[in-house]
Order: C-alpha cells, then structure tokens, then sequence
C-alpha cells in the first residue's frame, strides 16, 4: 500500500491550502487490523491517526457545504455505484473490492476534532458528514467515532448535517436532540428505491430500504426533522413510474420532511465497477448506459430533468413539502425575548 503521497508535515491548525483530497497522517502510524468476527469477514481495518479532520471542500465543488468531517475512509456498505471509489486509488488500494474491503480508520477523530473545532481560527462553520463514505457504516459500531464527534459539536455549539444510509444513527439519538437544542442539525437518510432485488444486488452492505425508512420515522418522532434523498435512481432498474411512485410513497409514509432526487453518475472509478456489475447481471444494459453516459459522469440534462418531474410531481400527490438544497447555516444569535424560530432540515445534494 502507499501511504507516501498521503503523508503531511504535522499542524494543530486546519490548513487552508491543502488538497481536499489528500489524507493527513504519518505513514509510520498505521495499524492494519482484523477481527474474527462474521460481520467482518474478509474485511482489513487500517488504523491511523490522522493530523486533520476538518476537510475543506474545493471551491469548484457543486456541493452546498464548505468544510466536512470523514472518519472513515474506504466503505464496507458497498455500494456498486459509490462515487468515493476513485479514493481508495491515492492509496494505491483497488477501488472495486478492495474500497469495500479495505477500511481506514482515523481512530483520533474526536479529540482532533474537538482541537480543531477551539482554534481561533475556527469560525464556527457548517460541517457536513457522510459526504464521502457513510460515517454510520458497519466499522462504526465497532470504533465509535461518531459519539465524539457529535460532543465536540455539540460543546461549541457548531451546525452540521449527517447524510446516512446507516441505522445505527439511532444510537446517537440523544447526542442528536442535545445538538438540535443550541445549533443547527440537518439529518437526511439516503433511500433510493424500495426495490428489494435491486438493493440485495447494488447496496449488498446496507440495511434494507424499509429499514432506513424507519429510520426518518423514528428521527421525526423525536422532533429530529429528517429529509430524504432520493439517490440514486438508476435508470433503466430503479426509474420506471410505478418505481417512482413506490418509492415516494414509502418516503411520505415515514415522515419524511421533504424528498430530493438524484441520478445515478459515474464518475471515474466507480463507473468502472459498475460497469463491470453492470455487464455481470444486466449486459443486455450495457449499450444503452454507454449511451446514456456518452458525455461524461452525468446522465443528460433531459433524463435527469424529467426524473426530477416525476418525483416532484409525486411528492406533491403524497404531501410531502417542498423540495430545496441545504446551505451551510451558521449560529444564529440567542433571542431571549422572543421564541426561537424552528430550524428546517438541511437537505444534501450528493452521492
């Protein structure tokens, strides 16, 4: 493995100039475990400390966010079709099995964050988690990072959102409600399709979708609003109108505070290993994807367009609200005379 291009000179402050993409630890700190248990069969854990948590996101990004928080990296979830592929390649690791199967683990991420979050350099921006590789994936139950991550936002009172296909998000239910009372928290779960067979075959490692969907039923219960994201529909498997309209009607039954769809990319590294999935199990595909992706990673205008018209217009029909991209929020100041105004969730635009 190659750790060398991921390697960085020591700093207690978030660096400003650094690739976004680059890993911050010593290669020299690198513990590679496995564990003798049936839910990690097969799976390595490499365990480093890392010198940065706190990752700003390129100014050329679409994403809605600024700075974000990935403890992991690498993702047992599995999911054929994850853009955070290609970052298993920076370390020289396959980014097919060896993303699923390969998992780093930045084992310092609470108390490097709680140092970073009290630098005077820190302004106390909105940060988003999830946004990579699902910090509520499996290796969660068995290091616990999100607890002290979610304490160190909670103490500064600092505004963040998680995007979770995990159900072990309940876990921290209460650490979410504590945060929810002195800053902004936008929760929103990934479901993109209730199709059983489908997810068996293109999200192996997730819980099932119903069980997601518990999820937002049981956040929303506990006055956590909870938002859906609606990604990915996959055309031709996951895109025809009955589909659809199953899947917005699962999402409106659990409460859900709004629903935002978004198509299948392929983005280099992960189109190749869905494409080979692809080829296994659906070849008869593989052309009209060719053709559909002929111009790069994203579907054309026009499918994505009316995808979003469908789903829209389904939401509507189910009465589910309005549908808006989260922008990062900052602290509000305390208003003592007045009552304080009910945060809406902050919907992410990814995946």
């Amino acid at each position: 493995m190659r750790w060398e291009n991921l390697t960085a000179e020591p700093t207690a402050e978030p660096r400003h100039d650094r690739p976004a993409d680059a890993a911050l630890f010593g290669a020299d700190a690198v513990t590679t475990r496995t564990f003798d248990t049936p839910e990690f069969a097969g799976i390595t854990f490499h365990e480093i400390r890392a010198r940065t948590i706190l990752n700003r996101v390129p100014g050329a990004s679409r994403m809605p966010f600024e700075w974000t928080v990935n403890p992991y990296r690498g993702c047992t979830h599995a999911c054929v079709y994850c853009f955070a592929r290609k970052t298993h390649g920076y370390l020289d690791l396959d980014t097919g099995i060896g993303f699923d199967t390969q998992i780093v683990v930045k084992v310092n991420a609470p108390e490097l964050l709680r140092r970073q979050l009290a630098s005077p350099r820190w302004h106390g921006e909105h940060v988003a988690m999830g946004t990579n590789v699902d910090c509520y994936q499996r290796a969660e139950g068995r290091y616990r990072l999100m607890p002290g991550i979610l304490t160190a936002l909670r103490d500064r009172a600092n505004p963040f959102s998680i995007l979770t296909k995990g159900t072990l998000i309940l876990r921290d239910l209460d650490l979410l409600k504590q945060s929810a009372e002195v800053t902004d928290v936008g929760i929103s779960v990934s479901v993109g399709f209730t199709d059983t067979e489908l997810w068996r075959t293109v999200e192996p490692g997730t819980p099932a979708p119903q069980r997601r969907l518990d999820v937002v039923r049981t956040l929303t219960e506990h006055g956590i609003g909870c938002g859906v994201l609606m990604a990915p529909v996959i055309p031709f498997l996951g895109d025809q109108p009955a589909q659809l309209r199953a899947t917005v009607r699962a999402i409106a039954a659990s409460g859900a505070t709004s629903v935002t769809p978004l198509v299948l990319h392929l983005r280099p590294g992960a189109r190749e290993w869905f494409m080979a999935w692809l080829g296994q199990h659906h070849p008869h595909l593989v052309r009209r994807y060719e053709r559909l992706y002929a111009d790069g990673s994203y579907a054309p205008k026009w499918y994505q367009r009316r995808i979003t018209r469908q789903v829209h217009d389904l939401a509507e029909e189910y009465g589910i609200g309005p549908t808006r991209a989260g922008m990062p929020r900052r602290i509000r100041p305390p208003e003592p005379a007045a009552e304080p105004a009910e945060a809406g969730p902050t919907q992410l635009t990814l995946l």
